[in-house]
């Protein structure tokens, strides 16, 4: 099979593993089962896309593939759908909602391009009698702060946002100066509200500045990592019975050593 073509020495190979006589865990293995492994898989590839890490993006991209490629042969063991049905139906979507490629229609900008996507988007919709807000395409499964940004993206998409950075900005002062007084009367379930709403704030700031939140968050916790594994190291990873400012010492080592550096 090795000389196959890539996507076709894939599909082979996962057919083998699904036969009787293949592999005991992937014969298990339902279209439900392998969904968390899916949303596991494509995390892992986005990281390493955002760490632009080409070795570790191809091999995570591969990672993806295999399991939309085990999804579509169990699909197609059971008489529901195969590989080249889901191939074949994204292509199609594609020229569907590309008319300003594939037809007689024109798309100067990214931004016009967009609004032809969507537009699209939503006839096809009609014709299904499908939910047709612009907020429905958003998968309630994203982590909760990506889906804060997308659901903000869409909503100022058709309008609905502020007119310049200034507006959320100063929505981010008041819902933090609500988020103080809940603080202040020790109602748990009145800080976890305002706190959801100082969070979402913090997600159109950032889109307005053209900033991903998961994005800047995952670079942050990163580097939180880094300095806090640099303290571990400085004390030989024994931080039990160091007090606060020996570790906050070395905390502003690691910082110093990293911006030299």
């Amino acid at each position: 099979m090795a000389d196959l073509p890539g996507f076709t020495h894939l599909l082979a190979t996962i057919a083998r593993l699904r036969a009787p006589d293949g592999c005991p865990w992937d014969r298990k293995q339902t279209t439900k089962s392998m969904a968390p492994h899916l949303v596991e898989e494509a995390f892992e590839a986005a990281d390493a896309l955002r760490r632009e890490n080409p070795d570790e993006a191809r091999e995570e991209l591969g990672d993806v593939l295999v399991n939309v490629a085990m999804i579509s042969q169990i699909a197609s063991e059971e008489g529901r759908y195969a590989a080249d049905e889901v191939a074949h139906a994204a292509g199609e979507k594609l020229i569907r909602r590309h008319p300003h490629v594939f037809g007689d229609q024109q798309a100067r900008s990214a931004e016009i391009a967009y609004q032809t996507w969507e537009r699209e988007k939503q006839r096809e919709k009609a014709e299904k009698g499908e939910d047709r807000s612009v907020l429905s395409g958003v998968p309630v499964a994203l982590p909760a702060l990506l889906r804060a940004y997308r659901v903000g993206e869409k909503a100022a998409k058709v309008g609905f946002d502020w007119p310049d950075q200034a507006g959320p900005r100063d929505k981010l002062t008041e819902e933090t100066a609500e988020l103080d007084e809940a603080i202040a009367t020790g109602d748990a379930d009145a800080i976890t509200d305002e706190l959801g709403d100082v969070l979402f704030s913090l997600c159109n700031l950032a889109r307005h500045h053209g900033i991903n939140p998961e994005v800047a968050l995952a670079q942050t916790t990163d580097k939180f990592q880094r300095r806090f594994q640099s303290v571990e190291q400085a004390f030989d990873y024994e931080l039990k019975g160091r007090s606060l400012e020996e570790m906050e010492g070395a905390w502003d080592a690691a910082k110093r050593d990293e911006r030299a550096g």
